[in-house]
């Protein structure tokens, strides 16, 4: 159908010219609000030939997404019928998502391959509702190389977005996680294995290691565990002190400790104190011993973690 434009009305006439305008106008609004620098936009976005430049177009994105300071894989090595203990640190983690803003850590709870058929079903619920389950190709024992299988198979799941550290973490250890990321920012980002020092306990009688309540390593020696035969070797053994052992012999691990005292440690019931088991302080990074619900809930009581509950009809905490 043909229109003649010279019998169109003049009312008519407006309204086709200001629907011709409106593209125009939104592209002005793109450049001059969204992109107030626009050669800088243009720029990046042709070339001399007016083809897109791939290049450019991620070095685009990559000025407008914030990096992250540091990227923190949180392991938490668990027992697949710990359903409870596994939804309470979901939300006591949940809370603090706020507490470190620019760092991204991620928490995974990580299991061997699940022998039952209980598990089979209710582990695949926690995978549909959080997604945040690993479970590796070992046998369920802790000290007979289920560390070993973890930090080699995060070695190779994450090759193509690697980490900056890699935590094990046991499930009876709360972290606060801000406290962990103001270390974390100033760490070097190689050679490093930090942690709770296990001096206080042996003496020296025996080479130095990070407790197995929490410790980490950064990227390189994750990928050193994953290729080297002296992990692979020394895979069965109390995996605290053979992690400490591997890190000892293959890369001159004293260079690497960052020892976390008395910001990690035991938790104190009743019991004598020392450097790895005393009463908490306001600067307390992780507390581990939590073996019943009585100690978590003192723990989260001494950091105020319930401090944002407000008052409601619906329910009273008194």
């Amino acid at each position: 159908m043909k229109f003649d434009m010279m019998k169109l009305s003049p009312g008519s006439s407006c309204s086709i010219l200001s629907f011709s305008l409106l593209p125009v106008s939104l592209i002005a609004f793109l450049f001059f609000v969204i992109y107030p620098n626009e050669f800088r936009l243009q720029s990046l976005l042709t070339s001399s030939s007016h083809c897109t430049n791939s290049s450019s177009i991620a070095a685009l994105v990559e000025s407008v997404t914030p990096k992250s300071d540091f990227r923190l894989l949180m392991g938490i090595l668990s027992l697949p019928d710990n359903y409870e203990r596994r939804h309470l640190l979901r939300d006591v983690y949940a809370l603090q998502f706020r507490d470190f803003p620019g760092a991204t850590i991620d928490v995974r709870f990580v299991f061997c391959n699940l022998t039952k058929d209980e598990e089979r079903i209710l582990v695949g619920v926690e995978i549909l509702l959080h997604r945040d389950i690993i479970i590796l190709n070992c046998q369920e024992n802790m000290d007979r190389g289920k560390t070993y299988t973890y930090f080699s198979t995060v070695a190779k799941l994450f090759s193509h977005a690697p980490y900056d550290y890699v935590m094990k973490v046991d499930d009876d250890a709360y972290f606060r996680l801000g406290k962990l990321a103001e270390l974390l920012r100033e760490m070097p980002r190689a050679e490093v294995y930090y942690g709770l020092n296990n001096w206080c306990s042996t003496r020296h009688k025996v080479p130095e290691y990070m407790l197995g309540m929490g410790y980490g390593l950064s990227w390189d020696l994750v990928e050193w565990v994953a290729t080297s035969d002296i992990p692979r070797k020394h895979a069965v053994g109390p995996e605290d002190f053979q992690t400490g052992l591997w890190i000892k012999e293959g890369k001159n691990g004293t260079r690497t400790f960052y020892n976390m005292e008395p910001r990690m440690h035991d938790f104190n019931e009743e019991e004598s104190s020392t450097c790895y088991r005393h009463d908490m302080i306001p600067d307390s990074m992780t507390v581990h011993k939590l073996k019943s619900r009585q100690r978590w809930a003192a723990t989260l009581s001494y950091f105020n973690v319930t401090a944002g509950v407000y008052p409601s009809k619906l329910y009273h905490l008194n």
